[in-house]
């Protein structure tokens, strides 16, 4: 170590208040104290002497551009504390930025009847109808008619309701006449009047299928009133006739016969014409 650098060392590790002491008694003895306290100070000034020249001599190699700096902190409690850092690390923020979605127009309906666009309706929620809420008609056009009624009034079997397609939408409500009944199938009677001309074709081709159905009806109901009459004519002949459970007396009279050769006598009942053959001891 040369002068300046022991200088520079002895100034540090020498407090103002020692070094006055020092000065005015050069030959009086330091206490074991202040001694103690000199000697930490310039183990301190060592240390941070030797960082200065560690971090210097890191930072004049050429293009150690990330090279890690061991920097020498004082935690004041006695000790230090070594932290790495990167010397040539910089600290970015990256920012994500989310590209907005395109901004689309919302698919709206048109009205059959008023030609308006809509959002959505109950005919077009439930029947797959586009008329508005506004045009609905419940009592006439869009009135509504069960599972039954669409079957009788346009001959309408379950395969032409349910499998061909598209299958006719319906809503279930509960049965009116009694809670514990199944639920009821309401159908729109226009969708049911669409898939009638369907399966007929025409007005004409439904009214004579009508009419073959009525004509069918009326004869199936002949033949059954034809049944019941014939199997009440048959009870009442049953109750008439009344079986003779009696039995048969022969009556043969007086009258007998002799057969001489076989020695037998012979009567006939002049009933039923009976003979009776018989042998006298």
């Amino acid at each position: 170590m040369d002068s300046a650098e022991s200088t520079e060392v002895l100034d540090a590790s020498v407090p103002d208040s020692d070094a006055s002491q020092i000065g005015t008694s050069g030959a009086t003895e330091l206490s074991a104290a202040v001694r103690a306290k000199i000697e930490r100070n310039r183990q301190r000034a060592l240390m941070l002497r030797q960082a200065r020249l560690a971090s210097r001599s890191v930072a004049a190699v050429e293009g150690a551009t990330s090279a890690k700096v061991s920097r020498i902190i004082d935690s004041g409690a006695g000790f230090f504390i070594d932290e790495e850092e990167n010397g040539e690390e910089e600290h970015r923020v990256t920012t994500v930025v989310h590209q907005l979605a395109p901004v689309m127009e919302p698919d709206y309906l048109i009205c059959d009847d008023c030609d308006k666009r809509f959002m959505d309706s109950h005919l077009s929620n439930t029947f797959d109808l586009s008329v508005c809420d506004g045009c609905r008609d419940s009592d006439e056009k869009h009135k509504l008619i069960s599972r039954t009624e669409a079957k009788q009034l346009y001959l309408l079997k379950d395969c032409d309701l349910d499998k061909r397609e598209p299958p006719l939408r319906f809503t279930v409500r509960k049965n009116p006449h009694n809670p514990r009944w199944g639920d009821m199938k309401l159908y729109l009677k226009l969708q049911a009047e669409r898939r009638c001309m369907e399966v007929w074709g025409s007005e004409e081709a439904l009214e004579a299928a009508r009419e073959t159905r009525e004509e069918n009806r009326e004869v199936n109901k002949q033949r059954r009133f034809n049944k019941k009459v014939k199997e009440l004519r048959r009870a009442v002949r049953s109750s008439m006739w009344t079986k003779d459970a009696s039995v048969h007396q022969h009556d043969y009279g007086p009258e007998e016969l002799l057969d001489e050769e076989e020695d037998l006598y012979q009567k006939t009942c002049t009933t039923c014409g009976h003979e009776l053959t018989y042998e006298k001891m």
